[in-house]
């Protein structure tokens, strides 16, 4: 990273339940090339949070959704194989109410499917540092506000 670019990068990650299942991509490009996450990606200039989180995950995915809220903001930190930061992203997690559409995989995403809740974490996937603990947050937020999972 060099020095003029040593800043945060906004960006958000779109969080959508669907029954007991939660949508999730597998990353095309790097840092995350291969792992699976929330769709999600940089912010574009005058964009709130919720219209770049609307915008990545139709983007990524197909899918229609409307924001819910911020269930939490993350920092991503990535460095190289010296141990040197590469990438620094601020993400806050919007929660989103699925609409309509299947996922199909598109721009940053290599897949894009509906995964459920119970086999989130059962190592067929190699997760991004914290989709574990976002999904629990999106659990709890639904069952909040009476939806059940």
């Amino acid at each position: 990273m060099s020095s003029s670019s040593r800043i945060p990068v906004p960006a958000v990650i779109a969080v959508v339940l669907r029954g007991d299942e939660i949508l999730l991509v597998c990353r095309k490009t790097p840092p995350d090339a291969g792992m699976w996450g929330f769709p999600g990606g940089k912010m574009e200039f005058g964009e709130t949070i919720e219209q770049a989180a609307i915008r990545e995950l139709q983007e990524e995915t197909g899918i229609i959704a409307e924001p819910d809220g911020v269930l939490t903001v993350l920092d991503s930190f990535h460095k190289d194989e010296t141990g040197n930061l590469t990438h620094h992203f601020i993400l806050p997690a919007i929660a989103c109410r699925w609409i309509s559409g299947e996922p199909v995989a598109a721009d940053d995403a290599a897949i894009a499917e509906w995964v459920p809740l119970k086999d989130l974490c059962n190592g067929e996937r190699e997760l991004i540092v914290a989709v574990d603990r976002v999904a629990e947050l999106a659990v709890e937020a639904a069952r909040s506000a009476g939806v059940s999972c």
